[in-house]
């Protein structure tokens, strides 16, 4: 796409005074500043490491090392940037369970990880030289050409221009300058061109490979089965709690409302007040219905409001810490709040536990929340828990969902969704943006 754009732009008149040069060399110099601070890095983590492997004191320091593509790639994603709006994508999953054993886990045994070293050492070795010789041609020789009528009349005699041309009159200083725009001119195409080749270069090693993306619209398209699944089960139980609740108090209701139009007057006023008590309770049969549907104080209040009236009907006392600075999108708020929901649930039937704990935070644009219960443990989504269809609901927004429940307990779910900050529009509510 950034390829793309880039080629029609060195193909307009006015390119070389456009910004694209400038923005293609605040790129590959930024690029040299992360070469160089790589290549430092590198050098003493090997260095050291090495030395005090025999001690088993550089251990951490290999292990380290081959980590190490990790801030790299991160800091590269958002050099990208730089070129444009597309972003090179993430291809790490999110580990199964929280601690620093599953992530060292899960990093370990990603191919994404190694690409990421073998990028680092390619950016702290081949790459960042390349990426200053590029820079030096479209900024230091165009300036000391454009520079050298300048120097001379500062110098007086003569002037060394790029310690290799000698300039000793005016008439040598203005061809200098003429060179100066010709090199310039040059560079701004060779130093763009460049700028992309490095761009493909970060994409093809730091973003997804086909066979990991494959894996993941195969799993996709599964989790969209399952979910189908899920809103079937889901529209069946609707209905089968319309039937068995509000539809037979209405039809109550109108049996008593039949009987109140041939009673005698003496009858009348207590068929009335059996009506009134039918009716409402029809009414409280269908809040509670929309309730499980999608509870209104989720749409007016937010989440952490929703997770309180939650706590307020859980037969198990749970304590509330969900600490948001604004209002997440509304599929956010939503698969959270189910997945609360069926955990506060599932805690007050099978966990024997005398407490659970709710906490969410918004942590570097993702929403972090956890339930945490002092149960029994023993959790198995596959035993029918509901987890797997929430698990596939909170798949919808591009979430993760884990579970740790170990035999004793204790219980945590954590939930992970990614929330993105954008700009919102004029007509946009301010829910709509997280």
């Amino acid at each position: 796409m950034i390829a793309e754009i880039v080629r029609k732009a060195m193909r307009r008149r006015g390119f070389v005074v456009s910004a694209w040069p400038w923005r293609a060399c605040v790129y590959l110099a930024s690029g040299v500043v992360v070469g160089v601070a790589t290549l430092v890095v590198v050098v003493s983590l090997l260095a050291v490491g090495a030395v005090f492997a025999v001690l088993l004191v550089g251990l951490p320091l290999l292990v380290a090392f081959g980590l190490l593509g990790l801030p790299v790639a991160a800091v590269e994603r958002v050099r990208a940037r730089l070129l444009g709006d597309d972003p090179v994508p993430n291809p790490h999953s999110v580990p199964d369970r929280p601690g620093l054993v599953p992530w060292l886990r899960t990093r370990w045994s990603e191919p994404a990880t190694w690409r990421e070293l073998a990028y680092a050492v390619l950016l702290a070795v081949v790459l960042w030289p390349i990426d200053a010789v590029a820079v030096a041609l479209l900024v230091v020789v165009p300036g000391a050409l454009l520079a050298t009528p300048l120097l001379l009349a500062v110098d007086g005699e003569e002037v060394k221009v790029l310690k290799a041309v000698l300039v000793t009159s005016g008439w040598q200083a203005v061809l200098a300058v003429l060179v100066g725009f010709v090199v310039f001119a040059l560079a701004a195409y060779t130093t763009t061109f460049w700028a992309v080749v490095r761009l493909a270069l970060t994409r093809s090693l730091l973003g997804g490979r086909d066979s990991e993306l494959q894996g993941r619209v195969v799993e996709l398209v599964r989790s969209r089965a399952r979910l189908s699944e899920v809103f079937e089960a889901e529209r069946r139980r609707i209905e089968r709690d319309l039937h068995d609740g509000a539809q037979q108090r209405l039809v109550a209701l109108g049996m008593t409302l039949g009987l109140a139009r041939v009673a005698t007057e003496a009858e009348i006023p207590a068929l009335v007040v059996t009506a009134h008590e039918q009716a409402k309770a029809a009414l409280a049969d269908l809040r509670e219905l929309v309730r499980g549907i999608h509870p209104r104080v989720l749409s007016d209040r937010g989440l952490p409001a929703a997770v309180e009236e939650l706590s307020d009907r859980s037969v198990v006392p749970v304590d509330v810490d969900v600490d948001l600075p604004r209002r997440l999108p509304t599929p956010v708020e939503s698969a959270a709040y189910f997945v609360v929901a069926e955990a506060v649930a599932n805690i007050a039937k099978h966990s024997e536990a005398r407490r659970a704990v709710v906490t969410g935070r918004l942590v570097d644009d993702r929403l972090v929340l956890t339930v945490r219960d002092d149960g029994v443990g023993g959790a198995d989504p596959a035993r029918g828990s509901g987890l797997t269809g929430l698990a596939d609901r909170v798949a919808v927004v591009d979430g993760r969902l884990s579970l740790s429940s170990p035999p004793g307990g204790p219980t945590l779910l954590r939930l992970e969704v990614p929330c993105v900050p954008t700009v919102p529009s004029a007509s946009s509510s301010p829910r709509t943006a997280c």
